[in-house]
């Protein structure tokens, strides 16, 4: 039987026996005894980050000559084997740990020493000639590290989403042009209205997309701005000026992104509301998810006892005792993420509110609660805009039907034929059930023509 072996090492508050076979170290190994929280693992985007922040700095130390070229050589290997997910089992953090995300920071500092160490010939443990603090993080901290691996991880995931909330106003713009000739009942307070076009309702779910787009959008653009080099509270202390003044440009060379010094680094770790006001963004946008959804439920209920003016894609079995019942699927799963979402928007406010002088401690869960939201809502776009938007079919005749028997549709008639004489008709039509359009017919008020016409352009208008 295999026996697991150990290393022993020790830091100032003692020693750890550690798996010698992990490339983390004492400090990832006090944070899993800490933190055996959630057991969910930091997201690879913020990883990824991460370890690119460690790849051009060390890229900057080879170019100046401050550190053996060999050893930046063997760091940015170690880099792009996390990169590679080939160690990815070693970072092994909670997402719920220290506060400013110190043992994230630390795990991949102990892992990348550790794979540069053996790829040097040295074995794990042993942090020479590649030490995690004084060669990993040379001119770095916690503080300006993950604060800048964040904008980058969330910069990222929000360029997916506005890739997919772009994909699904375009769905809904198709749709509203495939629609614009089915006439339907308008509805407010959920009752009757007048007419409208289906296809007018369906262009104005996708133009409030592209508004909440254009938030999203001018939230976003603040995040470029980055704080690297403002090592523990802004003030640049232990980074030479070199690094100060190039680190940024090397970084986004690494990322391939337009990032840019921000204006004061000491903002930059205090103040983290860049990403409040992106949440918020995103907030706006799943509101009108939600209310989108709620609608196209609504408009896709029966279909024998409900409204059944539109027809969902027909993706699973809707019940485990119910043969044959279709559920609007797609969209519940939507609007679950979108409460989620919404969840994690006011744990991100209450977090950013939450910091204190330099530095603002929370930053692990401003992290956790943005890149889920993004990822979660990106995907879920995705597979609502192509399981159910581009699948909708429209039940014309009942929608016309529909049209046709609402009491609402007096008020189209009203300027033709007079206020009193259509609410003369209305009542009729209340106390008889008759439609208010075989009334006119019957009374010779108006030809079917006329009627006709009047409706069709009432809905375009």
């Amino acid at each position: 039987m295999y026996e697991k072996k150990y290393r022993k090492e020790k830091d100032f508050l003692g020693y750890k026996f550690i798996p010698e076979d992990a490339y983390y170290g004492i400090h990832s190994e006090r944070a899993k005894e800490n933190f055996p929280v959630s057991g969910n693992k930091n997201h690879p985007e913020l990883i990824r980050a991460i370890v690119e922040i460690k790849i051009s700095s060390a890229r900057l130390f080879s170019d100046r000559n401050f550190f053996d070229k060999r050893l930046c050589k063997a760091i940015i290997m170690a880099g792009e084997d996390i990169l590679a997910g080939k160690l990815s089992d070693h970072i092994v953090v909670d997402v719920f740990q220290a506060g400013a995300g110190t043992s994230l920071h630390m795990n991949i500092n102990e892992v990348i020493a550790n794979r540069a160490n053996e790829l040097l010939g040295e074995r794990k443990g042993s942090y020479k000639p590649v030490h995690p603090n004084d060669t990993v993080n040379y001119a770095q901290s916690t503080n300006d590290v993950i604060p800048t691996a964040m904008r980058i991880a969330v910069v990222r995931l929000s360029n997916e989403l506005i890739s997919q909330i772009k994909s699904l106003s375009v769905s809904f713009r198709k749709k509203a042009k495939e629609f614009e000739n089915i006439l339907k009942s308008g509805r407010t307070h959920l009752s009757d209205a007048t007419p409208i076009s289906l296809g007018e309702e369906f262009l104005a779910y996708g133009i409030a997309l592209e508004k909440d787009l254009e938030e999203i959008k001018r939230a976003q653009k603040n995040l470029y701005y980055i704080g690297l080099s403002g090592t523990a509270t802004g003030s640049g202390i232990n980074a030479p000026d070199f690094y100060r003044k190039n680190i940024v440009k090397y970084l986004a060379k690494e990322t391939k992104l337009p990032l840019k010094r921000a204006e004061s680094l000491y903002e930059s770790m205090q103040n983290q509301t860049d990403f409040s006001h992106l949440m918020g963004a995103i907030k706006g946008f799943c509101l009108n998810l939600i209310r989108i959804s709620n609608d196209l439920r609504l408009m896709s209920s029966g279909p024998n006892t409900g409204l059944n003016e539109i027809r969902l894609p027909e993706v699973q079995a809707g019940s485990s005792i119910m043969p044959g019942k279709i559920n609007p699927s797609i969209l519940e799963m939507l609007t679950m993420v979108c409460f989620y979402v919404l969840g994690m928007e006011n744990t991100v406010s209450l977090a950013v509110q939450a910091g204190q002088f330099e530095l603002n401690v929370f930053l692990p869960i401003i992290a956790h609660g943005t890149l889920t939201s993004l990822e979660y809502l990106t995907n879920a776009i995705r597979v609502t805009k192509e399981k159910c938007i581009d699948g909708i079919i429209p039940n014309r005749e009942v929608m016309k039907e529909y049209a046709i028997k609402s009491l609402a549709i007096a008020t189209v008639f009203s300027p033709k034929i007079g206020y009193e004489k259509t609410a003369e008709i209305v009542k009729e039509a209340r106390k008889t059930g008759k439609n208010i359009i075989d009334i006119i017919k019957e009374k010779g008020l108006m030809s079917e023509m006329e009627l006709i016409e009047l409706i069709e352009r009432s809905a375009r208008t």
